[in-house]
């Protein structure tokens, strides 16, 4: 493995080339939509800034900077849940609390807490702030949804934070290796698809996600874990090959999930949707997904975890 340093500088000339070519092509393809790839770039200096605090400083910067990028998420699945009253808004303010209490079980290193807190106990007492509110009209509705935003927008995301925890020799390294390939596996997709995509997952939710994508994103996803494992995991060419279809497979189940998902709430407000489309939500969704199982593949099959 290389040094955190040169990994660091070495993802910095990745992202100022990859700026370039965008920059380039975007100008020679006028016709082409690449404004989801011009969003994701922001995204990934905003990721880049985070690895740059975490390894010039301490792990505690970049799990607070996490824990901001899990309240701003939560905050934009809140925004698309149309007609909240006082009692859903009450209820929104309890799943904001969560976050922080989340995060401290990670930076105390409290694995069992910080595994069950949100899926059991958060589980168990959000329904009493709807409850108090005396309000039984939509309770399913609005218990539901707020514990899905937590479990794909906390829950799920703050995955993140607990690699360099559990795992302080290679935890940096994991989580760039992670968030690397579910970005590359979410643009491969998206040009693929942009390119010769024809048959379409779901075009009702999102037309960007086809077959040929899919097909396009694993093989390359695939092909860089094998060739990235070296340098920032302890992992086994043959562990690597698995992982990079393990990352594959969950970040197109993540994209087509909250796709699904920002479809069902935004149904009917198109103007809406359309502002979401640059929001946080859009650039990490897939993350929700490959951030947990990848987490909990490594943890069940290696010791340094």
């Amino acid at each position: 493995m290389f040094s955190s340093y040169i990994v660091l500088l070495i993802v910095l000339a990745v992202l100022i080339a990859a700026n370039l070519v965008y920059v380039f092509v975007s100008r020679k393809q006028p016709g082409k939509d690449y404004s989801s790839i011009g969003t994701r770039m922001k995204t990934w200096w905003g990721m880049f800034f985070i690895f740059c605090l975490a390894t010039l400083f301490t792990p505690a910067v970049s799990l607070v900077s996490l824990m901001l990028l899990c309240f701003f998420a939560l905050q934009e699945y809140f925004s698309m849940i149309r007609g909240t009253r006082k009692a859903d808004r009450r209820l929104f303010l309890w799943a904001y609390l969560a976050i922080p209490v989340q995060f401290y079980w990670i930076y105390t290193g409290w694995y069992g807490m910080f595994i069950v807190f949100i899926p059991l106990y958060v589980f168990l007492v959000l329904p009493i702030p709807r409850l108090l509110g005396k309000g039984t009209f939509g309770f399913l509705r609005s218990v539901s949804s707020t514990q899905w935003g937590l479990m794909l927008m906390v829950f799920g995301l703050s995955h993140l934070a607990y690699f360099q925890f559990a795992t302080p020799e290679f935890g940096g390294g994991l989580v760039l290796f992670l968030v690397v390939l579910t970005q590359i596996n979410d643009v491969v997709h998206t040009l693929a698809s942009l390119y010769f995509g024809k048959r379409k997952v779901v075009p009702t939710a999102n037309p960007q996600l086809t077959w040929e994508g899919f097909v396009c994103a694993f093989i390359v996803t695939t092909g860089a874990s094998l060739a990235l494992a070296p340098y920032l995991t302890p992992f086994s060419p043959t562990a690597a090959a698995w992982f990079g279809a393990l990352l594959a497979l969950a970040g197109f189940f993540g994209s087509l999930t909250v796709s699904v998902l920002k479809r069902d709430l935004l149904v009917g407000d198109e103007d809406k949707a359309s502002t979401l489309k640059k929001s946080y939500l859009s650039q990490i969704d897939s993350l929700t997904y490959t951030a947990p199982v990848f987490f909990h593949v490594v943890r069940y099959f290696f010791e340094f975890m």
